[in-house]
């Protein structure tokens, strides 16, 4: 096939014929093509041919001229505008070297002046060097791209975030449901609502109209958003998805696309990534992203959430044998890919092979300040750094973090040996704020996570390993972590007291042979013999917090696709309330207008001491520390001393309720001739936020309970209308014929004054199994509050009830209140406690002719327990010598709403009271100064709590 192919350009005609891909003639004429085709091509008439050549020879006219004048002619013609771009871009590349690096090559220089003089050079040479210009001139802003990136941060979205992902629900209204599409577009900050997933996107609202999410307790998969429209009118629209994650997944899409445009200057919410895994002494896998997206077995995010960066990564590795830059570059690379951020580096410290890593979104670096890290050996003699803990702590804004890896003793058999290294890493780790000393880390910190390979085992006999592995294999875990050596000792109160763990859903990640998931290797050959490491789960995540603080855990779980170890790493992500730094509104050299009231507190101390107690207050809120006058003490029962304190007044540097409420007390109880702690407490102002409160917290010291402070709060704050939190942007929808469960099972669970409430924000979980001990969020039963330190005026108590729905006041269980029942139940200024409650007998009826007449108990201002409709079983008659059942008090911080309160009707015989199984140790019976290194490891006469709450 013969093709001929005609270009005009400048007053030139290039005729080319091309037979079966090669040009086999070539003419170049000037002038107007036209006329005729002579032979061979030629063009006849006005067309003035200047070159014929024919590559075969065949073809008469005149051969090829080596020079190719006419070829260069037309090659400045074409490339003529191109030659006058690079004579203008030429300057301008030198120019931006020379601030790149002062001295430029020279020969780049020279040779493009050169050829811009000459046009004779070839534009090939004149372009090449060009792109030699621009190479050099990109490897010199490689390292300031860099860095610019890591400044200010790269969030280019990655490829899967820019398409806002699409939920599939079922929308109800007026009982129809119908099947609809929610589009989350978070780089907009607009919610859509469409009929069909490829349909018109007509409907949406902006950040700032959709009010609030509800989420439906009874229905895992239901939601309710409340929103505004144009017209100002306030919707609701139910909603429900095909499973929990995809609402879970929704919810903290619409939870970003808040906090991406809201006009707050700082954060009230951020979302935390911890981390442990042990290497096992060899190298990550090529892609590790499964673990940041949390990704695996357990309680996981959704795949919608799993591109959502968060605001912090603490990575706890044991067994690395990688040195802290290659490890850092890994993990940052990683993240990158994720998340398209170049993440900033906080804070590293290693100990050996334990190592702690710490990185933050750039946009946080100049929030995160007072930066301390330490190490703590427990290796053989406390010398050697193959066993211990490395930790990091800094403050974010207002609020104070504190995160510790630690690698402890291995072995089955070695539980008390782990023990004694957690009591030595809570003694010897010195981080954090200095002048909390008195203090050890669980009460220096907002929020202490301890993370890492704790070593802890199942504690059933070698010969129970198939039975194990086939109980894992079937997902029963329940039955093993019943023998979880780690679940058996915080039950008993010996290590990690009033620490929080969510429910674990994930297989053993111990032990596992490498490059494999599906099979445990539980034995292993030794010169001693044959050693079983039974399936356990080692690897944990812990938390403990402030008391009334929001934190929520949203996943917990291991990969199960990194196996170049015999570990599997674990991940968790908590939402995690801060304060922002706050500055008044108020003239700041006027004095403050808030007080802070501490009345009628009473300290319980497991100690024979006769020495003199006094109590410390510490807070960031307060300009220094305050010291109380000596207390009165009274010999109390089981050899423990109660101590009496008089009331005592605080003056707050800042009086304004939003920055006030957010603050916390620290309570340290000291003896008088040496200055030592007995016990040290906390206790959250928001407690006192409506009214005056009654509170309980236990008294620890050095991670062993040392006894019990109760009392009273009373808060004085400046009128200031507080701004809304993003964490309560998430309500949770207390249903009507159910309650919130705690982890004992019971369908009772702590009142909450409104409707709608967010549980983890006031201590209240969703979580089933054992009760966590918080060691504020319960009031020890055995013994009561005396009657006149509940008394408080009515001034104080009309404004706790007027936050209270009238719900709560006509509840079924207790018959429907009239105005004269309420009236009658109004005390006086002064009132004297209510008699003790009557025998069932009373509640009987009197005559017969009142028999079907239900009997109708004393009247209450709100229900304490949670009813299913159920008629309630009349309390039985204690039995001689022992204690009346005792109504469980509200839990949100252990508060007391004062006022008379009838007997609780007991649905079933409720737990013994926590009393030390036997006489309680003294404290300070042994004789040692409670210094680091004086405490045995085993402690055997500590009192253990009967049971759980």
């Amino acid at each position: 096939m013969v093709v001929t192919r005609c270009v005009v350009s400048q007053g030139l005609v290039t005729k080319c014929v091309v037979s079966q891909g090669i040009v086999t003639k070539c003419v170049v004429s000037q002038g107007i093509e036209g006329g005729d085709q002579g032979p061979g091509g030629a063009p006849e008439g006005p067309a003035r041919v200047l070159h014929h050549v024919c590559d075969s020879g065949c073809c008469p006219g005149p051969q090829w001229d080596p020079s190719l004048p006419c070829l260069k002619k037309l090659t400045l013609g074409f490339c003529r505008n191109l030659n006058n771009e690079i004579s203008h871009i030429v300057p301008t590349l030198e120019a931006f070297q020379k601030v790149l690096d002062q001295q430029i090559c020279p020969r780049i220089g020279r040779s493009i002046s050169q050829v811009s003089a000459d046009p004779v050079l070839s534009m090939s040479f004149r372009l090449e060097e060009l792109t030699k210009l621009l190479h050099s001139i990109e490897e010199k802003a490689l390292p300031a791209k860099n860095a610019l990136f890591e400044s200010v941060g790269f969030d280019g979205g990655h490829k899967r975030s820019l398409i806002p992902p699409t939920f599939e629900v079922k929308s109800e209204s007026l009982g129809i449901s119908t099947k609809m599409y929610l589009k989350v577009d978070v780089e907009t900050g607009r919610l859509y609502f469409k009929k069909t997933k490829d349909g018109p996107e007509d409907k949406f609202f902006v950040q700032n109209k959709i009010l609030q999410l509800v989420k439906s307790q009874k229905m895992p998969t239901k939601l309710a958003i409340s929103l505004e429209t144009d017209k100002e009118k306030i919707i609701k629209k139910d909603i429900t998805f095909y499973d929990t994650k995809k609402r879970e997944g929704f919810c903290q899409l619409l939870q970003q696309l808040k906090n991406k445009h809201s006009a707050k200057p700082d954060p009230d919410m951020i979302t935390v990534f911890l981390g442990t895994w042990n290497m096992g002494n060899a190298g990550p896998p090529h892609s590790i992203k499964s673990w940041f997206q949390c990704q695996g077995q357990g309680k996981t995010r959704d795949d919608t959430a799993g591109h959502i960066p968060h605001d912090l990564y603490v990575i706890g590795t044991q067994e690395d044998a990688l040195g802290e830059r290659e490890w850092t570059d890994i993990v940052k690379n990683a993240l990158q890919l994720i998340t398209d951020i170049r993440f900033k580096l906080i804070a590293i410290q290693t100990l050996w092979n334990i190592r702690i890593l710490v990185l933050a979104k750039p946009e946080h670096e100049n929030r995160i300040s007072h930066l301390f890290s330490d190490s703590v050996k427990t290796g053989i003699a406390n010398t050697l750094g193959n066993k211990g803990a490395v930790g990091v702590s800094f403050m974010f804004n207002g609020t104070s973090f504190g995160f510790v890896n630690s690698h402890l003793t291995s072995g089955s058999e070695k539980k008390l040996r782990r023990n004694q290294n957690y009591i030595n890493i809570l003694r010897l780790l010195n981080f954090g704020d200095k002048k909390l000393n008195p203090f050890d880390i669980t009460h220096r910190f907002t929020h202490l996570f301890w993370l890492g390979d704790l070593n802890y085992r199942i504690e059933l006999p070698s010969t129970e390993a198939e039975n194990i592995v086939s109980k894992i294999k079937q997902q029963q875990y329940q039955e093993l972590l019943g023998k979880d050596q780690l679940t058996m000792e915080r039950d008993e109160g010996k290590v990690f007291l009033h620490f929080d763990e969510e429910d674990i859903s994930f297989p053993p990640t111990y032990r596992f042979e490498r490059d494999t998931r599906e099979k445990y290797a539980y034995t292993k050959a030794k010169a001693t013999g044959t050693k079983y490491n039974l399936p356990s789960w080692c690897d944990r995540v812990l938390r403990k917090s402030y008391p009334l603080v929001h934190v929520v855990c949203q996943s917990y779980g291991c990969t199960n696709d990194i196996m170049t170890s015999d570990h599997s790493p674990v991940f968790a992500t908590f939402e995690v309330g801060v304060s922002s730094q706050f500055v008044s509104k108020h003239d700041p050299n006027s004095a403050s207008d808030g007080r802070i009231k501490f009345m009628n507190c009473v300290a319980t101390l497991f100690t024979k001491s006769k020495t003199k107690f006094f109590i410390e207050y510490y807070s960031s809120c307060l300009e220094k520390i305050v010291k109380t006058s000596e207390g009165e003490n009274t010999e109390h029962k089981n050899g423990s001393v109660k101590v009496r304190f008089g009331e005592v007044q605080l003056t707050p540097i800042i009086s304004d309720p939003e920055y006030l409420l957010d603050q916390h007390i620290l309570i340290c109880v000291k003896s008088t001739d040496c200055d030592e702690s007995y016990g040290e407490g906390c206790v959250a102002l928001r407690a006192a936020e409506a009214c005056r409160a009654e509170f309980c917290v236990t008294l620890t010291h050095h991670g062993e309970r040392t006894g019990k402070l109760i009392g009273s709060i009373q808060l004085h704050l400046t009128d200031c209308k507080q701004t809304e939190k993003l964490y309560d942007f998430i309500k949770i929808e207390k249903d009507d014929h159910g309650s919130i469960k705690g982890k004992t099972g019971d369908k009772c669970a702590p009142p909450q004054a409104l409707e709608i409430t967010n549980p983890s924000y006031m201590g209240v979980g969703i979580k089933c199994g054992y009760a966590t001990d918080k060691g504020w969020s319960y009031t020890p039963k055995t013994g009561s509050i005396s009657p006149k330190h509940l008394g408080q005026d009515r001034a104080s108590n009309t404004a706790c009830e007027s936050k209270l729905s009238p719900e709560m006041f006509d509840n079924p269980l207790y018959a429907s209140m009239t105005a004269q029942d309420r009236k009658e139940q109004e005390a006086p200024r002064g009132w004297e406690p209510p008699p003790p409650p009557p025998d069932p007998g009373a509640l009987a009826p009197a005559a017969d002719g009142d028999l079907d007449r239900p009997p109708k108990p004393m009247p209450r201002n709100r229900s304490f327990t949670c009813s299913e409709s159920k008629a309630p079983p009349l309390p039985t008659t204690p039995a001689p010598g022992s204690k009346r059942p005792v109504a469980p008090l509200r839990s949100d911080g252990a508060l007391v709403l004062s006022g008379p309160r009838p007997p609780l009707p007991v649905k079933r015989p409720g737990p013994s009271d926590p009393q030390p199984l036997h006489k309680p140790r003294e404290y300070r019976d042994q004789g040692d100064p409670a210094g680091k290194h004086t405490r045995n490891p085993a402690r055997p006469n500590q009192p253990l709590p009967a049971h759980r709450q």
